[in-house]
């Protein structure tokens, strides 16, 4: 293994996933820190809340495109002949998870960011395309139900690992694509634990997606 061009390409993914779309949008084009309205959060939902469609459509693709482009990476290893392609898989995983933490603890804004779901999203994308169109599916169905974000980011990410495991048309070779799902999964509740107390207590704030009114 080159491990040296492993180490340069995990900097890179933590890096791209750091990348501060949400912050750097506001303070650029709005002259606010996302931040410091709404929810606090620096994601594309609060960034909907607060700033509108545009921005939060520009904010959500940029950083689903993140999570894609930094697991991508690990082809490059796969090229250079830097590790065998049967350990392709571990390391999407491991590019595709540093770009989330990147996205939750991002260098450049003193590692406060934001909540890591789309991020997630893309790194599924670049993994298995298809059981994250289905998750996508599952988490506009939820939201159109429950009008909370939360609560389809948490079930859609959910779905991810266990239609690995229990669908024979998406279970992969290697397990530990199905363990990383699940762990995965507790990293989005874990940044979505507010969130939940909200729920539990009846606070949590409902989407405006054009449907009744919003809470």
């Amino acid at each position: 293994m080159n491990f040296l061009l492993i180490a340069i390409l995990a900097v890179v993914a933590y890096l791209i996933g750091s990348i501060c779309t949400a912050v750097w949008l506001g303070k650029v084009y709005y002259g606010i820190d996302i931040r410091k309205h709404g929810s606090g959060n620096s994601g594309a939902t609060n960034t909907f809340r607060v700033l509108g469609k545009k921005p939060g459509t520009i904010v959500m693709l940029i950083d689903i495109f993140k999570g894609w482009a930094a697991t991508s990476l690990a082809g490059l290893l796969v090229v250079f002949d830097a590790v065998p392609v049967q350990n392709l898989v571990f390391f999407q995983l491991l590019f595709g998870a540093l770009a989330v933490v990147g996205h939750i603890f991002p260098v450049y804004e003193r590692f406060k960011g934001g909540k890591g779901v789309a991020t997630l999203l893309g790194m599924m994308l670049a993994i298995q395309p298809e059981v994250a169109l289905v998750c996508m599916v599952i988490f506009v169905v939820v939201l159109f139900t429950s009008r909370y974000v939360s609560l389809g980011s948490m079930i859609a990410a959910l779905a991810f690992p266990m239609l690995l495991l229990l669908h024979p048309r998406f279970h992969p070779d290697n397990p530990i694509l199905i363990i990383f799902g699940f762990i995965l999964f507790a990293v989005v509740v874990l940044t979505h634990r507010k969130n939940i107390n909200r729920l539990i207590a009846g606070e949590e704030s409902k989407a405006n997606i054009g449907i009744g009114r919003k809470k």
